[in-house]
């Protein structure tokens, strides 16, 4: 009854500001939105933020324009399945199980909940890393008196319990979402004006910072799928060929990794579940249609890019071409270098080694002889390509807070951060749990479904490499997944026994399909590619036996039709 009261007042507010001012409708809309501010809670998690630091490590200021596009595109199909679900005012899944194709419904459903479950592990990741290496290293780190993994089961453990206490409850009453809505938008602002307040010190204090380049990052250049960032190609051209072949291969390999992260962490499909039926429980209508876009553009695309960027940007004056302290003896460091980096600087040589020995077996002695042997330029390389992780990156931080404050606010903001994300991601798969059994939301199998990102706890005991870049291949196999949403939106948005009166026409009809189908095939086209690149053949016989079923389906659905009509 509080509910049906207060939809009611928010309903009447909006329908009082519509020939208001825009600055009386822009406070309006801020004082009602929600959904939006889920979504960048939700996709300023460790996917964006891993991505971002990744593209500013490998590709300089070249690669600033494929976060924003990976947010405009997502922002088209989140729009589509907006207006979608208002003038419906039906349940997705119900409604493309009903009058699209099942196989679509369910492979959305479950693909969200799998994209929930794989997202969690480099959030629990991300959270025992700031835990280790900024907020409490001396118990947690490798020294303290928790090191190891009884640090990590404390920590995540924790991490969980508190999360799981926030998800159960919260579907108790409006006042508890609302609260914890505004928390979220609090966490997307720290990290926001941090980053934001790194860019400004950087631009006037030290000067570090060239716009003419920067601004021309913003400029797509898809050719970096194929080839190094300039930043990298006077530096290989120094090397020998053998050694510019390796480097260069490896480079563009991880290049086309982190692209595929970003587009995929920048709007994933678990996103796409939550936005319709975080509408749905805040019982928005046709009126919220205008209200509905600027949730999207305030709450989500303008934390994100400015978010997105400035950790690019401070990225980039940070590591960009730039080896990792402590590592070879021409770049000297006040620490010692992490027993991971080590590790991986080791095998990025032995991989160069191996490279050029084309197969042959080499004892342990004769690979020691040859990295020994090998170039200044190749370890040098080495250690400019190491992983950074999230001790590296607050040092982005400390030109504006200091070496202490920089590590506890970026650490506050990671964690809340990590804690936003995996308790978005529990209530996602409590809501596709009740959507699929047709549960209401406060039952039991609401609780159940949002245990089941909880096995993300057992991130931080499998991963022996940097934290931070669990997020890179996690991101890549939901990117897999992606089509199925935006194949789906297109496909509700022109079935007229769906739309009916409120299918577009005319000129709404060529903009919304123009747009649709732009996004529909970019991202296709990139999960595609990284499906035969990651997947090869397995990956496609995969997607053609999922083609099949959605074609029997299909053909299933057609015949039933017909049978009726007879």
């Amino acid at each position: 009854m509080i509910d049906d009261e207060h939809n009611k007042e928010e309903t009447r507010l909006l329908k009082d500001v519509q020939n208001k001012s825009l600055s009386v409708r822009l406070r309006t809309y801020l004082k009602l939105s929600g959904p939006g501010f889920l979504q960048s809670a939700l996709s300023l998690g460790g996917g964006s933020l891993a991505s971002s630091l990744y593209l500013g490590v490998l590709a300089g200021y070249s690669m600033l324009w494929l976060q924003p596009i990976g947010m405009l595109l997502g922002i088209i199909m989140l729009s589509a399945l907006g207006y979608i679900t208002l003038v419906t005012n039906e349940r997705p899944f119900q409604a493309i199980n009903r009058h699209i194709n099942p196989v679509l419904g369910w492979g959305w459903a479950l693909a969200s909940l799998l994209a929930s479950v794989v997202w969690a592990l480099p959030q629990f990741s991300l959270a025992n890393s700031v835990m280790q290496q900024n907020l409490m290293p001396a118990t947690f780190g490798q020294d303290g008196s928790l090191a190891g993994v009884p640090g990590m089961i404390v920590v995540s453990v924790v991490i969980l319990a508190i999360t799981l206490g926030i998800s159960w409850n919260y579907d108790r009453g409006r006042t508890g979402v609302r609260v914890y809505e505004w928390i979220l938008k609090g966490v997307v602002a720290l990290i926001v004006l941090s980053f934001i307040g790194v860019v400004v010190r950087l631009t006037f204090v030290t000067g570090a910072i060239e716009w003419s380049e920067l601004g021309r990052g913003f400029i797509p250049n898809p050719a970096l799928l194929f080839r190094p960032a300039d930043g990298f190609l006077p530096i290989l051209a120094g090397f020998s060929e053998i050694s510019q072949s390796y480097w260069t291969d490896l480079i563009v390999n991880r290049q086309q990794d982190v692209m595929a992260a970003a587009l995929s962490s920048a709007v994933g499909i678990n996103m796409t579940f939550l936005f319709a039926y975080s509408m749905l429980r805040r019982k928005w209508g046709a009126e919220y249609q205008g209200m509905m876009k600027f949730d999207l553009g305030v709450g989500m695309l303008i934390p994100f890019m400015l978010a997105t960027s400035c950790v690019m940007i401070a990225a980039v004056s940070q590591f960009h071409t730039v080896p990792q302290p402590g590592i070879v003896e021409e770049y000297t460091a006040d620490w010692e270098p992490d027993a991971t980096q080590v590790n991986e600087y080791n095998r990025l040589l032995e991989g160069r080694v191996l490279y050029e020995a084309a197969g042959s077996d080499l004892t342990a002695q004769q690979m020691a002889d040859q990295i020994e042997n090998l170039s200044r330029e190749d370890h040098i390389m080495a250690a400019t390509l190491i992983t950074r992780d999230a001790f590296d990156l607050s040092f982005s931080l400390e030109p504006l807070l200091g070496s202490v404050f920089g590590h506890i606010i970026f650490g506050i903001g990671v964690l809340g951060m990590a804690l936003s994300s995996i308790t978005l991601m529990m209530i996602i798969s409590g809501f596709v749990f009740c959507e699929v059994f047709n549960k209401p939301k406060n039952s039991w199998l609401f609780r159940f479904g949002a245990l089941v990102p909880g096995l993300g706890i057992l991130g931080p005991f499998f991963w022996d490499q940097a934290y931070f870049w669990l997020a890179i291949p996690t991101s890549i196999i939901t990117l897999l997944l992606l089509p199925i949403a935006y194949v789906t939106f297109l496909l509700m948005m022109n079935n007229k026994s769906l739309m009916g009166e409120f299918m577009p026409r005319g000129r709404s009809r060529v903009i919304w399909n123009t747009l649709m189908i732009g996004a529909v095939t970019l991202i296709s086209s990139a999960s595609l590619y990284m499906l035969w690149m990651r997947g090869g053949s397995w990956g496609l016989g995969a997607l053609l036996l999922f083609l099949g079923a959605v074609g029997i389906a299909h053909w299933h659905k057609r015949s039933r039709g017909k049978d009726d009509e007879i």
